[in-house]
């Protein structure tokens, strides 16, 4: 499998350190961490499972930090700076050349993702969030109607409660899947994480 390189991505007067894996010239992948303020980064370990199962399913990944983490310049702005974080790294893929753009976002990282999802211009095709933290942030669900395809969570979670995602799910038009013994940190779990999504990419394709 093709290794991912290190890039450096201008967002006005920051600079997003990422990595890149460039499996396929059409579809690739935005891939979010969590909490930037509480040790989340790239190389976060449900980050990483998301990394290796999409490019399992031959589709480019792009993982990256938000800004004030690692290589990437700046400073945490509760939401909104990273929201711009997001929509600059897909318009890096689209000047790439990719027309097929997906989301997966880790807790923090899904949140920020959904900001992106509830606008007009959702520059995404699919969208999947894993762990969203909807007892710590406030989720527009209103807005994501038919928008997320995909929500995992695990029936330990702290900061999820998977009965009331359950209930926004369905509202949603959203698909749920429960990692049985996962809390929101999914130690020993990703395998079982990469399975859901397996299996969730060969319904779309």
């Amino acid at each position: 499998m093709m290794r991912e390189e290190k890039i450096y991505i201008q967002n006005g007067s920051f600079i997003i350190e990422a990595l890149f894996c460039g499996l396929s010239k059409e579809q690739a992948v935005v891939i979010c961490h969590p909490h930037s303020l509480m040790g989340g980064s790239m190389y976060n370990n449900v980050v990483e499972a998301l990394q290796e199962a999409f490019a399992g399913e031959g589709v480019s990944t792009l993982r990256f930090n938000f800004r004030g983490v690692g290589g990437s310049t700046g400073n945490y702005d509760e939401g909104r700076g990273e929201k711009r974080d997001i929509m600059s790294v897909c318009n890096h893929l689209k000047h790439m050349g990719m027309s097929n753009i997906f989301f997966a976002g880790y807790s923090f990282g899904a949140w920020v993702g959904s900001k992106v999802i509830e606008d007009n211009d959702n520059p995404f095709s699919f969208s999947i969030c894993v762990a969203p933290p909807i007892d710590l942030f406030e989720f527009n669900w209103n807005q994501l109607k038919n928008k997320i395809d995909l929500l995992i969570c695990g029936d330990r979670d702290q900061f999820c409660s998977a009965d009331i995602l359950a209930d926004e799910a369905k509202k949603m038009n959203s698909v749920l899947e429960v990692i049985q013994g996962a809390d929101h940190f999914y130690g020993g779990k990703e395998k079982e994480l990469m399975e859901i999504l397996h299996k969730f990419m060969l319904k779309k394709t």
